[in-house]
């Protein structure tokens, strides 16, 4: 199995921080000198009383909150795993740029400020040996504000918005919502700044429609127009206010077509004028934080688990392989973990996994190592020794909806990590790949289950065949089992220790 050591998983934070711009100051370097081993933060603060846990199963179980926590927007998450990857001695590179990678050396590269790549070279690399993957996605189904988002509408001032990916929408009601994304500012110098902002008061609200007014609801279900009554309220209307310009300005767009309450409070988190604010990309995003639950405290609630989850899991491994020269001074392979963006949506765009990203990213560090030209038999010989775990979260049987799965393939709480099945291939998975992805997790005694969808059911996807297909790479898919998936704000996910720690502990398998 020493040709098949799959990407390590490892879990990463950084310091809370409600306005983040793309610059980033901290020294780099070439290699993983101890001194810059991974930190864990400790802004989480929850029980374990009653349920026996290892001290590193407490220890990434709270990690894991802090980085949901943080990562309200893929914006968001990439910029902590950013941070993080800097601190645990990783270099920032640029596309734009030729790369000067050397072996043992850990890099990173991002796009589009949602979609990051990162890898560690082993010290006994050389051209031809393989490529160990995990890939993920930082995106969730969300709503998004739409690039005119005032309006008024019977003495409230609403934001307009637009559904992301497939939502269960109804959850959205009811909640206290705020705004969080990117926000391109002037400077004072004439230039433009790419900066996050994260609104964390509840600015924002979607009301459901009493049941007085709406008698048969129980009955014949809750079924809202997601154009007209999924709308956000944020304000009352005074006369004053008016969505409409009363004369053309010459400075920013958005300061028309955004409630000037709403550009204010972001030119206040931003520390910058309105007519500054020249673009925004924002999510609608519930201030509800994310935390432990259960009688023992063996669940997390959250939102953005599918698949931030993943997302974490797979840096955390990177990071935790990489935090000494020692640790890549026998690997012959290269150690990468990709994050995209866009899955929920398609994957088929500038940074998610349906643009040749990765394919590229490949091809780049194999030429870079080579120091000379590279054959295309030699980068054929990579891509066939290359193995790719496609890390997505997974259906667990759900109690009281069992009969949605099909008999014999029910994944459960604390069983394990869940290979993903699918005979027309919505999932990548081969009868090799669950093979090898088995057997690796027998090494180090981690569980695993199987899960397919009825023939009477349709089967959601994954990255993992746009990858397999686009790269040729061996795929499987896998993920951890949770409870309602897309169900963005009743934070009714769930994810195990037991997954937690089977994902991250799949990385130095060899």
């Amino acid at each position: 199995m020493s040709g098949l050591t799959v990407a390590r998983l490892q879990l990463f934070h950084y310091p809370s921080s409600t306005v983040r711009t793309t610059v980033i100051s901290s020294k780099l370097h070439h290699s993983f000198p101890s001194s810059n081993r991974y930190r864990p933060r400790t802004l989480h603060n929850f029980s374990t009383s009653g349920i026996a846990q290892s001290s590193s199963s407490s220890s990434i179980v709270g990690d894991l909150l802090d980085y949901l926590n943080e990562s309200w927007t893929p914006f968001h998450a990439t910029a902590e795993a950013k941070r993080l990857l800097i601190d645990a001695g990783f270099e920032l590179l640029n596309e734009n740029d030729e790369w000067e990678l050397k072996p043992g050396g850990g890099y990173f590269f991002t796009r589009n400020m949602s979609c990051l790549v990162a890898f560690a070279v082993g010290q006994k690399y050389s051209v031809g040996n393989g490529f160990h993957i995990i890939a993920a996605h930082t995106d969730s189904p969300c709503l998004k504000l739409k690039p005119k988002s005032a309006s008024s509408k019977s003495g409230y001032l609403m934001v307009n918005v637009q559904t992301y990916g497939g939502g269960l929408w109804h959850t959205w009601f009811d909640r206290d919502l705020t705004v969080a994304g990117r926000v391109i500012v002037r400077g004072s110098d004439g230039s433009f700044l790419h900066k996050l902002v994260k609104v964390k008061r509840p600015l924002l609200r979607v009301p459901t429609l009493a049941i007085h007014l709406d008698r048969t609801v129980n009955k014949d279900g809750f079924k809202p127009n997601l154009e007209t009554q999924l709308i956000p309220l944020l304000a009352t209307k005074s006369e004053e206010t008016s969505v409409e310009p009363k004369e053309k300005s010459s400075t920013s767009s958005s300061k028309v077509t955004h409630h000037p309450q709403l550009m204010q409070i972001l030119s206040q988190e931003l520390g910058c004028g309105t007519d500054d604010i020249a673009s925004i990309e924002l999510n609608i995003c519930d201030t509800q934080p994310s935390c432990l639950g259960g009688a023992n405290n063996e669940f997390i609630f959250s939102g953005r688990l599918d698949n931030l989850a993943s997302s974490y899991c797979g840096l955390r491994a990177l990071i935790d392989s990489c935090v000494s020269p020692s640790n890549l001074s026998s690997e012959h392979a290269i150690r990468m973990v990709a994050l995209f963006d866009n899955e929920e949506v398609g994957s088929d765009s500038y940074q998610g996994a349906g643009a040749p990203t990765m394919f590229q990213a490949i091809r780049r560090i194999v030429g870079s190592l080579a120091h000379e030209h590279v054959s295309e038999t030699s980068f054929e010989c990579t891509i066939r020794q290359s193995f790719l775990v496609s890390a997505d979260m997974a259906h667990g049987v759900h109690p009281n909806f069992s009969e949605k799965h099909e008999e014999h393939h029910r994944p459960e709480m604390q069983k394990g990590l869940v290979i993903k099945h699918n005979a027309n291939q919505r999932y990548a998975t081969s009868g090799v790949t669950a093979f090898l992805f088995k057997e690796i997790a027998k090494l180090h005694n981690l569980p695993t289950q199987e899960f397919v969808v009825r023939n009477d059911m349709g089967c959601g996807s994954t990255i993992g065949p746009i990858l397999a297909s686009g790269v040729g790479i061996r795929t499987v898919d896998c993920g951890i089992a949770q409870l309602s998936m897309h169900r963005y704000l009743n934070f009714n996910y769930f994810v195990t220790d037991a997954g937690l720690d089977g994902v991250t502990n799949l990385h130095n398998c060899s």
